[in-house]
């Protein structure tokens, strides 16, 4: 009797080889390393100034005062949701430490350990708010954000008479909060502030904690699926508050590095600066929808915009334009990112 061969059962294709060049697209900050190669050749090539030592170094500046934002920015779209205020939670920060020091006489540090406090307890309450309403994150930090930004002026102006803090240079403490904070050092002869190192800092730390953790994974799986990520046991509500905490402590960060490289605070900074967040984190290939990004892209959508809003200036360009081409640069990041997100899908 003749015996039936039966056919080779199908490879599952959750086991097969991924080719090293098809795992790199599944990189979701590949289509803005390509986009940041692109324009330093661009910028190279129009902005004769744009190589000089002392030109990239204020380069590195603009995009490290993005980047240490956009890196905690980045995490909480990862997670699904959007902070609105962390763009005057950055000034309020600021002036909490400046106007505790200077009316109280106390050692800067003393303010600089307030501010922490409070910040970090408006980044809770951002959270819990948003984890027991059930609203929308932008509509709960949106309205953080109009209650900040009326407290800055109002504070400040009632307690100073002023639209500005005092100068705090004179204050116990100050040189040692700037040595750490806002010092600058010098590299080849070139002068670079210490928010770069800080910025390169952040990024190594929330990329191990990405790739590297256990929270790194309920971040994404609280993006993706919120409730796909409770049933298999994720603490999304402890999740979730943690990733506003996050933005909260990088605007103290941040905040205190305005307070000690400028000396005093204007109540009226950081409006819009949150959107200069959220767009620096979508070029670096985070998703509107969560689920998806990296750390990584958050740190060279920075540098993307530290290189078009200096290159443009050492292009002499009319700066009237920056706006036009950080949309234009948004929408077609936009677009590279979902083409090659797709693309990478597809190859598996």
């Amino acid at each position: 009797m003749s015996q039936t061969i039966a056919p080779p059962a199908p490879a599952d294709e959750r086991l097969a080889a991924r080719s090293a060049f098809r795992k790199l697209l599944g990189r979701p900050e590949i289509g803005a390393l390509v986009g940041a190669i692109v324009l330093f050749v661009f910028f190279s090539l129009v902005a004769d100034a744009f190589l000089r030592a002392s030109s990239f170094s204020t380069v590195l500046y603009s995009s490290a005062s993005m980047g240490i934002m956009a890196v905690s920015v980045s995490l909480l779209m990862i997670g699904g949701e959007f902070d609105l205020s962390a763009g005057v939670m950055v000034t309020s920060s600021a002036l909490i430490a400046s106007m505790f020091s200077y009316q109280l006489t106390l050692n800067v540090w003393a303010g600089v350990a307030i501010s922490l406090v409070v910040t970090l307890a408006l980044g809770f309450l951002n959270g819990l708010l948003y984890v027991k309403t059930g609203l929308p994150s932008f509509i709960i930090t949106l309205g953080t954000f109009f209650m900040l930004a009326g407290l800055n002026l109002g504070f400040t102006k009632l307690i100073t008479h002023n639209v500005a803090t005092p100068s705090i240079e004179d204050m116990d403490g100050f040189s040692q909060a700037r040595a750490v904070f806002a010092r600058n050092f010098t590299v080849g002869g070139v002068q670079v502030n210490i928010t770069v190192l800080w910025w390169i800092v952040f990024v190594a730390i929330a990329t191990w904690l990405l790739l590297r953790t256990r929270s790194g994974n309920w971040i994404f799986a609280v993006g993706g699926s919120a409730s796909s990520a409770r049933a298999v046991g994720v603490p999304v509500t402890r999740t979730k508050i943690a990733l506003f905490m996050g933005v909260s402590f990088t605007a103290w960060f941040y905040g205190m590095h305005i307070l000690f490289n400028f000396k005093s605070v204007q109540s009226g900074e950081g409006v819009g600066n949150e959107f200069f967040y959220i767009i620096c984190a979508v070029v670096g290939g985070c998703l509107l929808t969560g689920g998806y990004g990296s750390a990584i892209g958050a740190a060279i959508g920075a540098f993307i915009w530290g290189m078009t809003s200096n290159g443009i200036v050492y292009a002499e360009w009319n700066p009237d334009w920056f706006k036009f081409f950080l949309g234009a640069m948004l929408l077609a990041a936009t677009v590279v990112n979902l083409v090659v997100r797709r693309r990478a899908e597809a190859g598996k």
